[in-house]
């Protein structure tokens, strides 16, 4: 039997009588984490991994909660969930489900490599894998961390020196901590957009290390802001906010930057190549260590990654769901260019309730019981099919490796030993992540004829090639302060690239001819 199905409510388990992300109001949701194209108010009961607790009661209030360490089993209504890292943020997870013998597994969001910001991605063998496809195409191939952070740092010292600042447009929850994390703190200041700060704050809440960062309120001595690193949701994007700064060099740091005049639409000095999302080997490395003979594709490139999983063997199909724009920042409520929250306050920027909030039972967070009931019961695993690997013949080695790090979180450790991902799995990522071979069918016929990778492919550095100068460096059109020709948005109306062109999304999604391959039919970076 198929252990989940797509409703008009989300996908629903039927034996188990429960829901994963729902995206309409239902009794029981499993939540892999806390964006909002996935974690919605107005469900009765909620349950979520233990690490992401924090952030997922920070922006969605009180609501009846179930928090799961990561590895460790339920039972209800005979089904058995365990929840295991996806690698996308902090607390997302992967749902695996286990119904006489059959095992499924969503992966909700997910990306591989190492993150110093969540744990990694837990390879869990399944019989059927339900997987993202955001940035399921051949282009998009993620450089290191390592490469990433030296690109952005030369970029922040280079205006350091210039008496600039440095404003970064990074996605409040996930993306924000990951710059955070990642740069280095010894260059300067780092202040942070008030949207940001109450999911620092959970960060650390969680044993997350962050280094020190400040609100612009904070800062007394004006000229640390001039040598500042400003990280910011895309929202704060030309508004009266960023005047504070005097002039400024921008950059977005965003997965789709990798296409072609995405950096030029989005009207900023500078694009980093960087997403929480996997990259297409990383796609492939998850749907192959699954071990899955069917995949179930859910948003992103869906019909080019089913052709690619049919032509390599697996029985695929695709769920029509509602998941996407997580990085939109409308996405807990507020709406684009909203004010920062008030002081003090855990409701996110705008943070009006959604019209299905009256539905959630709030009789108090925790919801013990709920999904606890018969945790544990034997028998709970049926005797199997057979099939290696799955299933009833015993746990695997990604369970020991989700099993020490629940420990480690129980435990109140801070984490950072489990953040590296094991050693196979990150040289199985470099291994894929090589020039495929000639006449290996690394994409689809839909990709080929839907996008001209040599015109879409930029350099990894994260700068097209239409944005640079004849040296290949990147060409600068740094913000001043807002003066008299300044236009509505506050950047330099002399600026041709300063306001996003009208053919670009309001989420910084590039909507060239390419785009229609890239997005499918929900997408985030």
């Amino acid at each position: 039997m198929n252990l989940v199905i797509a409703t008009p409510q989300g996908l629903y388990c039927p034996p188990g009588d429960f829901y994963i992300d729902p995206w309409r109001s239902v009794d029981r949701a499993v939540i892999t984490h806390a964006h909002a194209d996935h974690a919605r108010r107005g469900h009765r009961h909620y349950l979520a991994a233990a690490p992401g607790e924090g952030v997922l009661r920070s922006r969605m209030g009180e609501i009846s909660l179930d928090a799961l360490p990561y590895g460790q089993k339920v039972v209800h209504n005979g089904v058995t969930i365990s929840l295991h890292p996806a690698g996308h943020v902090l607390g997302s997870s992967q749902v695996r489900i286990e119904y006489r013998g059959e095992v499924w597994v969503a992966s909700g969001d997910y990306k591989i490599g190492t993150d110093p910001t969540c744990l990694p991605f837990e390879p869990v063998r399944c019989h059927t894998f339900i997987t993202e496809s955001t940035f399921g195409l051949p282009i998009y191939r993620w450089q290191t961390d390592e490469d990433l952070f030296a690109e952005i740092n030369a970029w922040w010292r280079e205006n350091a020196d210039a008496g600039r600042a440095s404003v970064v447009y990074a996605y409040a929850f996930g993306k924000a901590q990951r710059v955070i994390a990642g740069v280095d703190p010894s260059i300067g200041t780092i202040v942070i957009h008030g949207a940001v700060d109450p999911l620092n704050t959970a960060y650390r809440a969680a044993g997350v290390p962050l280094p020190p960062a400040f609100k612009v309120t904070d800062i007394e001595d004006k000229a640390l802001l001039r040598r500042c690193l400003v990280v910011a949701p895309p929202s704060a994007q030309g508004t009266p906010w960023l005047r504070r700064f005097g002039e400024y060099s921008d950059g977005f740091a965003s997965g789709w930057m990798q296409v072609r005049g995405a950096q030029r639409r989005r009207g900023v000095d500078r694009g980093f190549v960087m997403s929480d999302h996997a990259d297409w080997p990383g796609l492939q490395y998850a749907i192959k260590e699954s071990g899955a003979e069917t995949v179930y594709v859910t948003h992103g490139s869906v019909g080019p990654m089913v052709r690619w999983l049919t032509e390599q063997g697996y029985e695929a199909l695709s769920f029509t769901t509602e998941y996407g724009d997580e990085e939109d920042d409308s996405q807990a409520g507020g709406e684009p260019g909203a004010a920062e929250p008030a002081a003090g306050s855990t409701e996110p920027a705008g943070g009006a309730a959604s019209d299905t909030a009256a539905d959630v039972d709030a009789a108090g967070a925790g919801g013990a019981g709920e999904w606890a009931a018969g945790a544990g019961a034997a028998g709970d695993r049926a005797a199997g099919d057979g099939r290696a690997g799955v299933g009833a013949a015993g746990a695997t080695a990604a369970d020991a490796v989700s099993a020490k790090a629940a420990a480690g979180v129980q435990a109140g450790t801070q984490p950072e030993l489990a953040l590296n991902a094991p050693s196979d799995v990150l040289e199985a990522v470099t291994e894929l992540k090589a020039p495929v071979a000639k006449g290996t069918p690394d994409r689809s016929a839909d990709a080929n004829e839907a996008i001209d990778l040599g015109e879409a492919a930029a350099p990894s550095g994260g700068t097209t090639p239409s944005d640079a100068t004849e040296d290949g460096k990147p060409a600068p059109h740094h913000h001043a302060a807002a003066s008299s020709d300044a236009n509505e948005n506050g950047k330099p109306a002399s600026d041709p690239d300063a306001v996003a062109s009208s053919d670009s999304t309001e989420v910084g999604k590039p909507a060239s001819e390419h785009d229609a391959a890239a997005q499918g039919p929900g997408t985030s970076s």
